[in-house]
């Protein structure tokens, strides 16, 4: 019938395939409802990213000749220098804002959508699970004594001043709430705002993908592998 949704039968342990789409010759059918799975899949783990995949994502990364730029605990003599005139502070210069980001290029990062309620850094009930998770992780023996910028992302939408001070406010909020929380010395943190100028998806300004909060161990090995 045409338009129906029935899927048809299927071997055990595989995927149930629409039956429009399984009337798509040469085996793509089969292809393009794993790549509908795959993506169901990769919704989900968007939704409720726990603490192992956020350790994963900024565990440092083993140095190789060949691929990277600089040790664990070595973020570069000028790079930790500059690093270490940030740590304690909770608003930079738009300059400094440029050179953090520069220098935190390829480490080690997560991107997390934390849903903050409109113009506001309170960390609500739909923005804890998130936090308790990136909070879990940073606390984790595997990357004691490791520096992490904080680093917070508006979307599209208002005005560039006043998306600019919301982002620093969100970023310290976290910061705050892991130090208080989860035992990390506030001096291992670096909360710093980019307000609406480092869009995620800038296609769609308005997209919840651009509202987030960036965790980027500093620490970790510097990959010269997209260059």
């Amino acid at each position: 019938m045409t338009g129906s949704t029935e899927s048809l039968p299927r071997r055990p342990g595989t995927a149930a395939i629409p039956r429009g789409i399984a009337a798509i010759p040469g085996g793509i059918a089969a292809a393009f409802a794993g790549m509908l799975l795959l993506g169901s899949v990769a919704g989900a783990q968007a939704q409720a990213v726990t603490e192992s995949q956020i350790l994963d994502a900024l565990a440092p990364r083993a140095q190789t000749r060949s691929l990277s730029t600089s040790v664990r605990g070595d973020g570069g003599g000028d790079d930790r220098a500059f690093i270490d005139t940030l740590r304690n502070r909770n608003s930079f210069s738009a300059s400094e804002r440029e050179k953090i980001a520069a220098a935190s290029a390829d480490r080690p990062s997560v991107d997390l959508e934390i849903p903050f309620d409109y113009n506001s850094a309170k960390i609500g009930p739909k923005a804890l699970s998130v936090i308790k998770s990136l909070g879990a992780a940073l606390a984790r023996p595997e990357l004691k004594g490791s520096t992490f910028l904080i680093v917070g992302h508006t979307d599209g939408k208002g005005k560039d001043l006043t998306n600019q001070a919301l982002s620093e406010r969100r970023a310290e909020a976290v910061k705050q709430y892991i130090v208080h929380n989860y035992g990390v010395p506030g001096g291992n943190l670096v909360a710093v705002g980019y307000g609406r100028s480092r869009l995620k998806d800038a296609a769609n300004p308005l997209s919840p993908a651009n509202r987030r909060v960036t965790a980027v161990n500093m620490s970790g090995v510097k990959s010269a592998s997209r260059y």
